[in-house]
């Protein structure tokens, strides 16, 4: 069962919901300084990891080293990329059946999965030619 949720925790998961981008803990921070809702940057990295742990968002780490992170919406399935942090949707998923099969053989009650692909996409492909 997941736990109520702070305040802090509800500010930083109300910006995830309303980007359509992976976000940094940085960027978060600032925005949230900026609309005079401010949470301090522990609290932020706080908030991000309890948010992460509750299955209610995704973190991805870019090859410069920095996190971002965006909203886990129930069943979606993504190609990410680790240049720009850019995340496409798949629309169908191939491993639905896969998941009620386990679900049923080890009595595991499955909330939801996400499929994560991880490469480059044809923007950032282009820059490296």
């Amino acid at each position: 069962m997941k736990e109520k949720l702070t305040r802090s925790q509800e500010r930083v998961l109300h910006l995830l919901q309303h980007h359509d981008h992976a976000v940094s803990a940085q960027d978060i921070h600032s925005e949230l300084r900026n609309s005079e809702k401010s949470v301090g940057l522990a609290t932020v990295y706080r908030s991000l990891e309890t948010l992460k742990l509750q299955g209610l968002i995704k973190a991805l780490t870019l090859p410069n080293g920095e996190t971002v992170y965006s909203v886990t919406r129930a069943d979606r399935h993504h190609l990410n990329c680790l240049n720009c942090g850019k995340s496409l949707p798949i629309d169908s998923c191939p491993i639905h059946d896969l998941g009620n099969q386990l679900a049923k053989k080890h009595t595991f009650q499955i909330y939801y999965h996400t499929l994560e692909f991880f490469g480059l996409c044809s923007q950032c492909q282009q820059a490296t030619d």
